[in-house]
């Protein structure tokens, strides 16, 4: 904690000298008839270069770019630490922007975990778009949530439909018995495992391609985008589609950050994020089908396994233990939420 807490004011440090140097804060010596001087403002992510999250990102700074005097600058993976430490470092005020996955925030609000409940989302593209376009819960009730932790929930979207890789073919519940599998630091994944059969094992991103190199683990869960750019398939080379789930991430701002801004910039912001989502809408469908074919390309050991209905039914049986789980986690906010959630998908759904 105390090497947290020393790296995080090191990192404090030099970002704020890079804000004075690059023009960030207050202008005391402009005149009123100047021409106002842009801030620089920081934004972190959680994914590599070329990423959903990195190219959201760069959409969103290149709208502030184009249309005002203030700049971004984009922080990858690793470069300011891993999920929790740039969360951090946002509710402290040294970043302005963070894009963070549920499964992470999930900490801080754990209503955010709903989106780890299994086959509660789509994994179908042109509904999961509808329903994160328009959907109640995501626009009215968890901006609330997020406000109550120091975060201006600026807009969710989704990245892909999640796949598991592991050490061997996985077709059955029974096939995950005995497998450590990887999870994110959230209750509710970790629920989802072990009603599946298998092991969660929490552990750090920066570790989990060793880990399963070595054998530690037997198994993870990500987007096939992730797990292209990340190399997983190298060592986690079997692909099982379960149609579980959707990964999605989220934008915020920094509250005080936000609150404290000219109503022009608030409008710019919320602008450049809408040109950002829009964009996504039109980026992810279709990307992890590219990248699966990336996959096969570059690996003769890789597997795919596409679960037949019935297959699935089985992992579909062990979900409401995990809804179950969800509610005693977040109470009447989290029935609430749920039950907001099953009206804006079944209204949302393709026919």
């Amino acid at each position: 904690m105390l090497l947290k807490k020393i790296l995080g004011t090191a990192i404090a440090s030099v970002l704020t000298v890079g804000m004075v140097a690059c023009g960030g804060g207050e202008d005391k010596a402009a005149t009123p008839a100047a021409e106002p001087k842009g801030q620089n403002w920081r934004y972190a992510h959680e994914e590599y270069e070329n990423d959903v999250q990195d190219v959201f990102a760069y959409k969103f700074k290149a709208y502030i770019e184009a249309n005002s005097n203030h700049t971004i600058e984009v922080f990858r993976f690793g470069e300011l630490g891993e999920s929790d430490d740039i969360m951090e470092q946002t509710q402290a005020g040294i970043l302005q922007f963070v894009n963070q996955s549920p499964g992470f925030t999930g900490s801080l609000i754990p209503e955010a975990q709903i989106f780890f409940i299994p086959y509660l989302l789509p994994v179908e593209e042109a509904h999961i778009i509808e329903f994160f376009k328009k959907s109640k819960a995501i626009k009215e009730l968890f901006p609330k949530l997020y406000a109550k932790q120091g975060l201006e929930l600026l807009t969710m979207y989704p990245e892909g439909e999640t796949v598991l890789t592991t050490d061997e073919p996985i077709r059955t519940p029974d096939d995950l018995q005995g497998k450590n599998i990887r999870t994110m630091t959230n209750p509710l994944l970790l629920e989802t495992y072990k009603a599946f059969g298998g092991i969660p094992t929490l552990l750090p991103w920066g570790e989990v391609y060793g880990g399963l190199q070595t054998n530690i683990l037997q198994g993870q869960e990500n987007p096939l985008f992730w797990i292209e750019s990340g190399g997983l398939y190298e060592v986690s080379p079997h692909l099982t589609f379960t149609g579980h789930n959707q990964f999605t991430t989220a934008m915020m701002a920094n509250k005080k950050f936000f609150d404290g801004l000219a109503a022009k910039d608030q409008q710019l912001i919320r602008e450049a994020t809408n040109h950002a989502f829009n964009y996504m809408t039109e980026y992810v469908p279709g990307l992890g089908e590219r990248k699966l074919q990336a996959i096969i390309d570059a690996s003769d050991e890789v597997t795919v396994t596409r679960l037949t209905d019935a297959e699935r039914q089985a992992f579909i049986n062990r979900a409401p233990q995990v809804e179950k789980k969800f509610i005693e986690i977040t109470g009447d906010s989290g029935k609430q939420l749920l039950e907001q959630f099953k009206v804006d998908l079944k209204a949302t759904a393709t026919k």
